[in-house]
């Protein structure tokens, strides 16, 4: 995967040169190749050096190296490396700002840009992914947004052998409970039904990795809702569902029966992965009161999660193996880390 070992800002002034024009409207944006002249320099009050700029030869606007940094517009730069591990390791917005005295807003700006960094650079991971040929692991991760009666659903699919997590997909729904103002559940609809939807979302994006002429293997539990995505998807051909039903299991500590074996072998990696977001997010564990308060900051701290997950992390602690999925999967040589994951700033016009 072709990405820089060392920050933007470490590059001499003069070796850098901008890699497109940071400007949509521009055609050196994605079409043509970039064309730049040197256009002076600035200084900053907190940092003595020179920061190269330069105009596009195209559009005449002017940009710098900064504009290319993780880091651009912020005035405390030293914070995104200390914030994305505290993030991870469950520490609240409230803490980090009392940790690294700054204040609780900064923080929970940082980890909305976080977040969609980990989104681009995930997508641009899984357009770097040679034909995937490995069975695939679905299962969706149970959460609320606000309040009990608000769930919310991350589907997580994940390499069987390389551990490496697809692009989850969230399937907001109605919460189930024992409240006497919560009136009974309409009829079901299939084409409505949030779990059909996000399922056939999922489906979506494997598709174009699964090479031509061959079935990708989909392990998934007894849901239900699997074969009826599936059965009206148009590239339902491209895969094939081997089925692990969720067996009834007896008391906490009794042994576990061949169906349950069977299940745990098969699901264990996104159970795994289930199990890493219970740990490191507070408002993800079973009792708890620290619910988030929105959809897409629960789905964005998911995606950080899996960013960390295929590129820092280890895929395994306990043997140890510290091989990261993208190293199985043959995207990096070595596992990352946090600095290197930000080394530059990543555009959405770009794709």
């Amino acid at each position: 995967m072709n990405w820089p070992r060392h920050a933007v800002e470490t590059v001499r002034p003069s070796r850098f040169r901008p890699p497109f024009c940071p400007h949509p409207d521009c055609r050196a944006h994605r079409d043509l190749p970039p064309r730049f002249h040197r256009h002076g320099h600035y200084r900053r009050r907190s940092d003595p050096r020179r920061i190269p700029r330069f105009r596009c030869a195209r559009c005449r606007h002017t940009c710098s190296r900064q504009t290319f940094a993780f880091s651009y517009h912020l005035k405390r730069r030293d914070l995104p490396l200390q914030v994305a591990p505290a993030l991870q390791a469950g520490s609240a917005h409230r803490q980090i700002a009392r940790s690294l005295a700054c204040a609780k807003t900064s923080v929970t700006r940082l980890a909305n840009r976080l977040s969609d960094h980990a989104r681009l650079f995930h997508r641009l991971a899984l357009s770097r992914i040679p034909d995937l040929r490995e069975p695939v692991v679905h299962d969706h991760f149970e959460a609320f947004v606000g309040r009990q009666d608000r769930a919310l659903a991350i589907g997580t699919p994940i390499g069987a052998r390389s551990w490496f997590a697809l692009e989850p997909d969230p399937a907001p729904h109605r919460g189930h409970g024992r409240r006497p103002e919560r009136k009974e559940a309409p009829p079901r609809d299939e084409e409505r039904s949030p779990y059909i939807r996000s399922i056939r979302r999922t489906l979506d994006s494997l598709a174009p990795l699964v090479p031509q002429g061959e079935q990708l293997t989909l392990v998934v539990d007894g849901r239900k809702d699997y074969p009826i995505a599936l059965r009206s998807h148009p590239e339902a051909h491209r895969f094939r569902l081997e089925v692990y039903p969720n067996p009834v299991r007896g008391p906490k500590g009794s042994p576990r029966s061949a169906e349950a074996i069977a299940r745990d072998r098969a699901m264990a990696p996104v159970d795994h992965l289930h199990q890493l977001l219970r740990h490191t997010c507070a408002d993800h564990k079973r009792e708890t009161i620290a619910f988030g308060r929105k959809v897409e900051s629960i789905v964005g701290r998911a995606y950080l999660t899996t960013l960390w997950r295929n590129f820092i992390k280890g895929r395994s602690e306990r043997r140890p193996d510290r091989r990261t999925p993208a190293m199985l999967l043959g995207l990096t040589d070595r596992p990352w880390t946090w600095r290197r994951v930000l080394a530059r700033r990543l555009f959405a016009t770009r794709g």
